[in-house]
């Protein structure tokens, strides 16, 4: 609670001092407590101990007899527990300063290979960039969100071979209509044209069929030396695709600023300059057939050490042109995030280390693990998938059903309204609230729940919130301190560490930190809503009212965050 830590460390600064604590490094070990009701600060002694030549118990128990302030102090162990009283938190959360960042952050994310509609596995890294893109502009950063467009890769040479030479009558035949198109998404491209690569991927799997696979790499060899009418072909067939991908995405709320396809980079000639850079490396290398390499394992890299970025026919790989890519990417932005699956930790190593042999800065990574379903790992290639566009229509569904329980009185547009924003708030949330780096089995149960720790419990906090706000039909008014109660306290001592668990979402990549703080606020509301009355026979408290003002503003501002959509009523 840094909001508390402005009064606590000159306080402590001058205690330390009469004891002899020299220099401020206590300053990093002040943070906050572990445990709630210890405090909301602690600093432990223990550093001390040497210094002085005392037991750090005894250091922590003299130093709470002497330092005082607007703030309670206590000892336990070697530990010193700082707690904010009640009418200073009072006093100064309701001026909370929520927007202190101010850099140029460029966060890429999603970037999925446009052969097919978005599934639940692909969602995961859409929804924690966005997510992350939210958490910065929140924090006061300028951001830009970019998508990455593969239209050179061999998935599009196979999506592309396919419309060229596969009738529909021909991908119908080859699949069996096994896995028909869902009537819902007739018409709709990446659902359709996802049949067209399935159908491709299923003949090349079979015996003979070394034309088609010459013709794809044909495909995407010319690609690769930045044939533009082979482009022209690619884009043909994957932007359809893309565009039904950036409708699912819209539909989450996910939207995207820039778009920067791979061949810009063959085409305007930064590939082969950076071949040539790296051709005068150190570190460079050349492999029997020609291929050039750099040995990162001079550089301490190990396990795969070779880091191959051009084919012995002189052509570019995928690797190659992420790093042009990422060269041009610092021209934009102070600092840059990516969204990478955890698969992609070796590649990014290796992108970095390259970076630092060009003099270039490192990009901070986000990696995340994967989803899956009870049967296994989702693939696109093999169709076991559930599609995002279908789980989304599952999850309005069930939320209309809930809604038309609850509040019979409303019309039919007013639940789909509020089913479609509670449909997509649930699913999001379900995903951002785990940590990136922790995987799980993805359940329609667990993605559609409606109870406990959920967007719809987030969301009612704030309904009750905005209910009382139209009750009362005017702005609060400033007004003196009255009663408060525990509830009122707890409530206090959450809407206080809002900018501090921003901070840590945004500043360590971890939108899951602000998500589950996002729980705590709500659940902190939902005490004060039954304790702290703001209309008690017709008067309106204005104290109370100003409390459920302020957290109404945070609770609108941190769902917005974290992709929760702020409903008045519900």
């Amino acid at each position: 609670m840094n909001i508390l830590r402005t009064i606590v460390e000159p306080s402590l600064e001058l205690a330390l001092a009469d004891i002899g604590v020299e220099a401020d490094f206590w300053k990093k070990a002040l943070g906050v407590s572990r445990e709630k009701d210890q405090g909301d600060l602690s600093l432990p002694c223990f550093a001390f101990a040497k210094q002085l030549g005392r037991n750090p118990a005894d250091i922590a128990k003299d130093l709470s007899q002497t330092i005082s302030g607007e703030f309670d102090v206590s000892a336990n162990g070697g530990y010193l527990n700082f707690k904010a009283r009640s009418n200073w938190l009072a006093e100064n959360v309701m001026d909370i300063e929520t927007s202190p960042g101010n850099r140029n952050v460029l966060i890429e994310h999603t970037s999925a290979n446009p052969n097919g509609p978005f599934h639940v596995g692909r969602a995961r890294n859409a929804i924690l960039g966005d997510t992350l893109v939210r958490l910065n502009r929140l924090f006061g950063n300028d951001v830009r969100a970019e998508y990455y467009v593969d239209d050179m890769g061999k998935q599009v040479g196979v999506l592309a071979w396919a419309l060229q030479n596969l009738t529909k009558q021909e991908v119908d035949a080859i699949l069996d209509d096994e896995d028909s198109i869902n009537p819902k998404w007739s018409g709709k491209k990446d659902h359709e044209t996802v049949r067209w690569y399935q159908a491709a991927q299923s003949l090349r799997s079979k015996d003979g069929a070394d034309d088609i696979e010459q013709a794809i790499s044909k495909l995407v060899h010319a690609s690769e030396h930045g044939d533009n009418s082979v482009l022209d072909i690619f884009e043909n067939a994957y932007k359809p695709v893309l565009d039904g991908m950036l409708e699912t995405l819209s539909r989450l709320g996910i939207e995207f600023d820039t778009f920067t396809k791979e061949s810009k980079f063959v085409v305007d000639g930064s590939v082969s300059s950076l071949m040539e850079k790296l051709s005068n490396l150190e570190i460079h290398e050349v492999a029997e057939n020609g291929a050039h390499y750099l040995d990162l394992g001079q550089r301490g890299l190990k396990g795969k050490t070779e880091f191959f970025y051009r084919r012995g026919d002189g052509s570019s790989l995928y690797a190659t042109r992420d790093i042009a890519y990422h060269m041009w990417k610092w021209t934009q932005c102070d600092d840059l995030v990516n969204i990478l699956g955890e698969d992609h930790k070796l590649q990014a190593k290796q992108v970095g280390m390259t970076l630092t042999e060009l003099g270039q800065k490192v990009p901070e990574v986000m990696f995340y693990a994967f989803i899956k379903l009870p049967e296994g790992k989702m693939s696109t290639r093999k169709g076991n998938v559930v599609f995002m566009d279908d789980l989304l229509e599952e999850a309005k569904a069930h939320a209309a059903a809930v809604v038309r329980e609850l509040r019979g009185d409303l019309s039919d547009d007013e639940i789909d309204t509020i089913s479609e924003a509670v449909g997509v708030s649930a699913v999001r949330f379900n995903i951002v609230k785990v940590s990136p780096d922790k995987g799980f089995t993805f359940r329609w149960e667990d993605a559609l729940s409606f109870e406990g720790e959920s967007a719809p419990f987030v969301m009612y906090s704030h309904t009750r919130a905005c209910s009382i706000a139209r009750k009362v039909g005017r702005d609060s008014i400033p007004t003196s301190l009255g009663e408060v109660v525990p509830a009122m306290h707890e409530l206090l001592r959450s809407m206080a560490s809002y900018p501090d668990k921003l901070h840590t979402a945004v500043s360590e990549n971890k939108p899951h930190i602000f998500a589950l703080y996002m729980l705590e606020l709500a659940t902190a509301y939902n005490s004060f809503y039954r304790d702290c009355h703001v209309i008690v026979d017709g008067e309106i408290d204005e104290f109370n009212y100003a409390v459920s003002e302020k957290a109404r503003e945070l609770l609108c501002k941190g769902m917005e965050g974290v992709g929760i959509i702020p409903l008045e009523s519900m």
